[in-house]
């Protein structure tokens, strides 16, 4: 089980990481660029789930490199990870902190801020 702040360590771990808010919610961004942010449901995001029982506790949101990249880190942590139809066609995950191990958590926020970072940055970082 992870949380909201295991995220944050984890991406302001990351090299010329800011942490603002947007719409409310703590967001962490590298050159700009937004690469995960908490997530919580709207009232039209509810609505979509119909019957189906909503994941509960924080949402964490971070970006893919690509819609690839979306399907399969969906398939590798199907409990953990998941997407919702306003994601549909946008290169991020859901992810719900109750239920994903801290390992995964920080697997997907390194890769989110990868995703994101100014190549020269993501070089050095992964030279390191």
């Amino acid at each position: 089980m992870a949380t909201l702040d295991d995220a944050a360590v984890v991406a302001l771990g990351m090299p010329d990481v800011t942490e603002g808010e947007r719409h409310g919610n703590r967001t962490w961004h590298v050159a700009g660029k937004g690469f995960a942010w908490e997530r919580p449901f709207t009232m039209a995001d509810i609505k979509r789930f119909g019957a189906a029982t909503p994941p509960d506790g924080p949402i964490l949101a971070v970006r893919v490199a690509d819609l690839q990249e979306k399907e399969a880190m969906l398939a590798t942590h199907p409990k953990a990870f998941f997407t919702i139809p306003h994601f549909d066609g946008y290169s991020a995950v859901l992810i719900q902190l109750k239920v994903v191990s801290k390992s995964a958590l920080k697997d997907a926020v390194v890769d989110a801020w990868l995703a994101c970072a100014p190549p020269r940055l993501a070089t050095q970082y992964l030279e390191r």
